[in-house]
């Protein structure tokens, strides 16, 4: 079965490669002589996975297997404003902005998005994009510093950001709930959009807020694309917390809105309720002012701690029992890996907002959590929606990752689609394929056709699936066969 990547149902038939094209597709095509014949009777082949919101910034230079047991040929990285470069002057200071997404060392450094994709070029085994993070930006140019930036910073932000689209770069991406991008008014977005739309790229953002201020966080960002004509992805929408899954539909109402207006607005999210991210989005921003020991002495600070606790606690979508932690730095709390905020809150005694000041004061700041925030309901709506792209949003943690690092495609068109029967399978592989690789420009891949890369990805449709878990995510995905990959670009 050819599923061509369009969302069409199936057909049967061959699928002809020579030189890393697809050279023909067609009902018993006449196999040349010298051919190498794979027989893939009973089985489906598609066009390879496209992942189009990773954070395996790093360990794509590992070569690591994760996606291509998924069937994950081409992957982007960079993304919610964390990219590995540019560092500037301040390496130090970017790979502490970084690290607890990045799963990184103190040695990693590119000077300059030219230095990343050269490394990618040596290292990387599949074809890996990267945007370039606007909170990178900053932290290369200004360090750790929150707040507006004068005239001339700004001109400098966006010289450094046209020189990486130059060198390569897939567009820009914010990650407007991190510091310092969450500092960021709304006329330095537009600045920096302006130059992303002159140059035809994508525009990525990790919103201000999926909460309390869902809606207006996507009314900000429909204005940034009206103003600036820049094309728009919302990363990993959803509504966060109970009280605000109602918040949903009038925010899908508002993007829907504004693509029958014309704007390039689309969106993504993975086949999950929960979420995963570092323990230190649960403070308020303002708290990360000038990094890890500053956060530190104000977290141990009396009346400042009170302070950050009462804001936290206030701006809470999620129940402290909907968050476990999935990774620490040291060996002190490795005991505390998989449980849950109010389990460890009531085994010490105190109020869970300070388990968990105790805890990143006591590993700076290095703790990974994993958030239930979404409902099954919303969850399906998303998904399904023609606008949606699926994505991993995986990332590496020293513990227990989110189960999406291994086991997103496979979960989605098995799980999600053969079982729970969400969407049909050829819709699903089209929210993986065509869907993402138009997104980003890219016209070489995401259908089976000829003249195209021969990424492919062949698998048993009545077995694909992940049994990765929360309690053991570590788990290879079954029903994926084979995966070919054209010379990575």
């Amino acid at each position: 079965m050819i599923f061509d990547g369009s969302g069409q149902p199936p057909v049967t038939g061959d699928v002809l490669i020579e030189n890393g094209r697809i050279a023909a597709v067609g009902e018993q095509l006449e196999v040349p002589a010298a051919a190498e014949v794979v027989d893939c009777r009973g089985l489906a082949i598609a066009p390879g996975f496209i992942d189009l919101h990773s954070h395996s910034d790093l360990q794509v230079l590992e070569n690591r297997k994760e996606k291509t047991l998924q069937g994950v040929t081409t992957e982007v990285v960079g993304n919610c404003g964390f990219s590995p470069y540019p560092c500037g002057d301040h390496a130090p200071d970017l790979r502490e902005f970084a690290n607890g997404i990045f799963r990184g060392d103190d040695r990693w450094a590119y000077a300059t998005a030219s230095d990343y994709f050269a490394a990618v070029e040596r290292s990387a085994g599949h074809s890996v994009h990267s945007l370039i993070g606007h909170g990178s930006l900053r932290v290369a140019s200004f360090g750790q510093r929150q707040g507006p930036l004068e005239a001339r910073e700004l001109d400098t932000l966006d010289g450094e950001l046209r020189t990486a689209l130059s060198a390569g770069a897939a567009g820009l991406s914010t990650g407007l709930m991190y510091a310092p991008g969450s500092s960021a008014p709304f006329e330095e977005l537009v600045r920096l959009c302006q130059s992303v739309a002159r140059a035809g790229k994508l525009y990525a953002t990790h919103m201000r807020s999926y909460s309390f201020e869902l809606l207006e966080s996507v009314e900000e960002q429909l204005a940034l694309a009206r103003a600036t004509g820049c094309r728009l992805q919302i990363s990993h929408l959803q509504a966060v917390g109970q009280a605000n899954w109602d918040k949903q539909r009038r925010a899908l109402d508002a993007i829907e809105a504004a693509a029958r207006e014309g704007i390039d607005v689309e969106f993504d999210i993975y086949p999950y309720r929960a979420g995963s991210t570092v323990m230190t989005q649960l403070l308020p921003q303002w708290a990360l002012e000038g990094g890890t020991d500053r956060m530190i002495s104000r977290l141990r600070d009396t009346t400042e701690r009170r302070r950050i606790a009462e804001e936290a606690v206030s701006s809470m979508a999620q129940r402290w029992r909907d968050i476990f932690v999935t990774s620490v730095r040291s060996g002190l709390n490795q005991r505390l890996v998989g449980q849950h905020l109010d389990e460890i809150a009531a085994r010490l005694g105190v109020d869970p907002i300070d388990a968990a000041i105790d805890l990143i004061i006591q590993e700076e700041g290095a703790v990974n959590i994993v958030s239930f925030n979404q409902s099954e309901a919303n969850l399906r709506e998303l998904l399904t929606h023609p606008l949606c792209s699926v994505i991993s949003d995986g990332f590496y943690v020293n513990g227990r990752p989110h189960p999406r690092l291994h086991g997103t495609f496979p979960f989605l068109l098995g799980q999600i689609a053969r079982d729970e029967k969400w969407m049909p399978l050829e819709s699903a592989i089209h929210k993986i394929t065509e869907k993402p690789a138009a997104r980003l420009g890219l016209r070489d891949r995401g259908r089976i056709a000829t003249g195209l890369r021969a990424d492919l990805v062949v698998f048993d449709p009545a077995v694909i699936s992940s049994p990765a878990t929360y309690e053991n995510p570590e788990q290879d995905p079954v029903g994926v066969v084979a995966v070919y990959r054209a010379t990575p670009a």
